[in-house]
This record gives C-alpha cells, sequence and structure tokens, in this order.
C-alpha cells in the first residue's frame, strides 16, 4: 500500500502541474512552533509562537517544548493558512523540518506532517534545518530583498551551530569549517547566565554591548586551524576573568560585584561580543580570501546580533564583498525558510517517503 500510495500522489503532482503551486511548511526543531505558506515562490505567511515555558529553568526543557508544540501546532496552521488566503484543499506538498534539532519537537512537527499530507493525498518533503537557515536568502517576501548568486560563503551562526558553508547551489552544500566544541550562541547565553542575565541570553548580551566598552576586558581568542571555530576557551577566560575580580574584591556573588565595578555587566558584554564577532570574521575573511568569493551571506539565530551584522556592511565595505543580511524576522527558527527549500525541492521532484523519521543531529 505505501508504494501504491506514492504512485498516487505522484499521479497527483503531474496532473495539477497547471495550478499555482501551494507549499505548506511545519518547523518544529526546537522551542519555536511555525508555519508558512508559500503560493508560486512568494511567501504569503509566516506565522511563529514562542514558548514562554523556558525561561525560568535558564534553557530549552526538551519534554516541556514537546507539549508547547502540541498546542500551538494546529492554531500556528491554521492562522498561516488564513493569513495566506488559502485552504488545504489547494495545497502541493507539505514541507516540514526533519532535522537536526531536539527529536521530541521534531516528532510532533513530522508527524502532523504526514498525518496532513496522507489526508490530501499530496507529496511529503523534507528539509535540513540548517539548509533552511542558508536558503532563508532566497525568499520572495514582496520587500525587494537582493538575493546571492552562487557560489557563496554563508555564516551559519544559532545556539547549537557555528559555521562556514560554501554554497554552490541549493541542493549543493559543503561546510568548509565549524566549531570543533561549542557554537557561538551558546557561549552568549551561558555568559550571560553566569553574569546573572534572563534566558535567551544573546539578546541581553547584545543590549548591554551597547553601554559598555569593548575593549575593556581583553578574552582569549583561540588558535584554531583551517577555518574552524572554539568558543569553550573563550567561555573558560570568561569566567576565570569574574572569578578573579570576585577574589579581588573580597565578595561571593555578581550582584556585590557589580556594586563595586562600575559598568560591570556593561563592560563584560561590550567586550564578550566584540571578542565573538572577531572570531568568526576573521575566518570567513580567511575563507572568501582563499577561494576567491565576494558573495558572502550570514545566517541563523546569531546573524540578529547588531555587532555581527555592523561587521558585515563594514567587512563587505574595506573587502568588497557583496554582504547579505537577513531580516530579523528570517534569522531565528521560522517556517519561512522551511517553505523556500520545499519550493525549491517541489520544483525539481524531491519528495520524500511517508515512513521517513526524524534525525536530532545530522550535518548540511
Amino acid at each position: 500500500m505505501h508504494i501504491c500510495k506514492y504512485f498516487r500522489t505522484f499521479a497527483a503532482v503531474f496532473e495539477n502541474m497547471d495550478k499555482p503551486v501551494v507549499i505548506l511548511a511545519i518547523e518544529s526543531s526546537c522551542d519555536d512552533t511555525s508555519s508558512a505558506v508559500i503560493v508560486d515562490g512568494v511567501l504569503r505567511s509566516n506565522v511563529i509562537a514562542s514558548q514562554k515555558v523556558h525561561e525560568e529553568y535558564g534553557g530549552v526543557v526538551p519534554e516541556l517544548a514537546s507539549r508547547a508544540h502540541q498546542q500551538n501546532i494546529l492554531p500556528v496552521v491554521d492562522t498561516a493558512l488564513k493569513r495566506a488566503g488559502v485552504t488545504k484543499e489547494e495545497f502541493s506538498a507539505i514541507a516540514f523540518t526533519r532535522g537536526p534539532g531536539l527529536l521530541g519537537s521534531l516528532l510532533v512537527g513530522t508527524s502532523f506532517a504526514k498525518g496532513l499530507a496522507l489526508a490530501l493525498n499530496i507529496p511529503l518533503i523534507d528539509v535540513n534545518h540548517l539548509q533552511g537557515h542558508v536558503l532563508a536568502h532566497f525568499v520572495e517576501d514582496g520587500t525587494g530583498l537582493k538575493h546571492p548568486n552562487f557560489p557563496f560563503l554563508c555564516l551559519l551562526v544559532s545556539g547549537g551551530n557555528s559555521q562556514i558553508v560554501l554554497v554552490r547551489a541549493y541542493n549543493n552544500m559543503e561546510i568548509i569549517g565549524q566549531t570543533i566544541d561549542d557554537a557561538a550562541g551558546e557561549a552568549f547565553d551561558k555568559c550571560a547566565k553566569v553574569l546573572g542575565l534572563p534566558y535567551p541570553g544573546g539578546p541581553w548580551i547584545d543590549k548591554l554591548a551597547k553601554l559598555g566598552d569593548s575593549t575593556k576586558y581583553p578574552f582569549a581568542k583561540p588558535n584554531i586551524p583551517n577555518y574552524n571555530y572554539s568558543f569553550s576557551g573563550l567561555k573558560t577566560s570568561f569566567l576565570y576573568t569574574l572569578r578573579d575580580m570576585l577574589k579581588a574584591h573580597g565578595v561571593e556573588t555578581i550582584d556585590e560585584l557589580a556594586e563595586r565595578v562600575p559598568n560591570l555587566r556593561e563592560d563584560m558584554c561590550a567586550s564578550l561580543q566584540a571578542t565573538v564577532v572577531d572570531i568568526l570574521m576573521r575566518k570567513l575573511k580567511k575563507a572568501a580570501k582563499d577561494l576567491g568569493i565576494n558573495q558572502v551571506a550570514v545566517a541563523g539565530g546569531v546573524s540578529a546580533n547588531s555587532a555581527l551584522r555592523q561587521a558585515f556592511v563594514d567587512y563587505g565595505a574595506k573587502y568588497h564583498w557583496d554582504v547579505f543580511i537577513p531580516p530579523f524576522s528570517f534569522t531565528t527558527d521560522n517556517a519561512a525558510m522551511v517553505c523556500q527549500a520545499g519550493y525549491f525541492k517541489y520544483l525539481d521532484r524531491d519528495f520524500c517517503a511517508i515512513d521517513e523519521v526524524p534525525y536530532a543531529k545530522t550535518t548540511i
């Protein structure tokens, strides 16, 4: 029945080639439930439901994330359809994030996508979450965004990934450099937690850094070969700096230290942010020079960081790069990027079987 089912599905695809291509996408890789609709290559809606439940724990709790996805997915999809002005009968295919991510969260989105695709007898399209972030640069949202030309380099930075990706085509990507330990986003979040800042820490680092001196604390920078990154040493340097200051001032808590050291949190955040951005950009500059590529993009949650975005502008002007910085709405986990990847795959008739399972870890 499985084979017959898919023969009927593929036949339906070719019978409806003269109709508009309507792709529904589901994103549920971590703690954001999102759904988007693309019609003939143009984004019609992109709805995101965030989960506040994790703030009190200082990080994402997988079980709670899964339960929240179950609560959010139906209303999010319904809102996406209404904003797009389409009905489920118009869908050409369902795209979904298959991985990487939290397995429980992925299972919610995958199961929903499979059930809907079976009920409507339409193809299913699996999308790699990391590729989706890269392909967010190709979303047509009506604002006249410019898109990179192939090949281009993409700095993909988030809470779980720090990579330099050589993008030869939408379906031909190679990781040429990546972190050998921790990600840049994780470094922001962990250091923010040490400073007593709320979760997620990245936006707080960015906010306080604007008020601080980025040269106040010279944190350690790694010496990693090729285009790879490392941020574990930076986190240790940050922690030891605070430890030594606590000891020097004879206090036990960060709050007590902040009372004795003016602008402590602001200067620490500014110095940390400047160090992370410098580490990221130096390797990206080396890769662009070695490969002779001047099309350079940034993607992922950390691409929302104001200092990193400004660094792209500055490096672009200095080294004659054509830079591509995504709108803030496409930096965090969202279904628009999944929908775009799904649209490309639909045009190539690159569908997946109904029995494919999600994966927690993988590369591009």
